[in-house]
């Protein structure tokens, strides 16, 4: 579904654009999805309206053949890009899973916000903002999805995710038409 509004009450979520996961190769040059996030980054916060950052920090419990479990990574790993000018308003969602309201309290503080609609990009597209975008849809955010602002590892998981998925849970647009709207406020 085509983006077609911003509720008073919006939030943005900018999902793991942070060092140890912006190094990996993706689908699609990562200075362009972090200037991008920076930019709304920016709109959201001129507009008083909430930015939450969002960190991966460990690994879910549980059985992972693929090496996730326990995981450990680089003390450098979790910090945020430099571009998204952490601001010491923002709200930072540190995560052990793939989706950002799992354990972080996130939900809560959105409600307490009054927050009703959640502006999600970052990466993977796949993994991280899809996860994060089931999660919101499911407690009742209006959700809406910048699909020029993230990506992933895999041009298909990518494609894949944005054509099919992301259609069931919300709006998609680019980030030029998130910004015309937060202009138009």
């Amino acid at each position: 579904m085509p983006l077609t509004q911003l509720d008073p009450a919006s939030a943005l979520i900018i999902v793991d654009l942070q060092k140890g996961i912006t190094a990996y190769p993706c689908a699609h040059p990562m200075d362009d999805i972090v200037g991008r996030a920076a930019k709304l980054a920016t709109e959201f916060r001129s507009k008083n309206l909430p930015v939450v950052l969002v960190n991966v920090t460990g690994s879910a419990p549980g059985r992972n053949e693929s090496g996730g479990s326990g995981a450990t990574f680089p003390e450098d790993f979790a910090k945020f890009v430099p571009e998204l000018d952490q601001q010491p308003g923002d709200i930072v969602a540190s995560k052990q899973t793939w989706g950002a309201f799992t354990g972080t309290g996130l939900e809560q503080t959105l409600r307490d916000l009054n927050v009703t609609q959640v502006v999600i990009c970052g990466v993977a597209t796949s993994i991280g903002a899809e996860s994060t975008a089931r999660q919101a849809h499911e407690a009742g955010f209006h959700v809406t999805l910048v699909t020029d602002a993230m990506t992933d590892v895999n041009p298909e998981a990518h494609a894949h995710t944005v054509s099919r998925i992301f259609p069931r849970l919300g709006e998609t647009g680019t980030t030029d038409e998130v910004l015309a709207l937060l202009a138009a406020r």
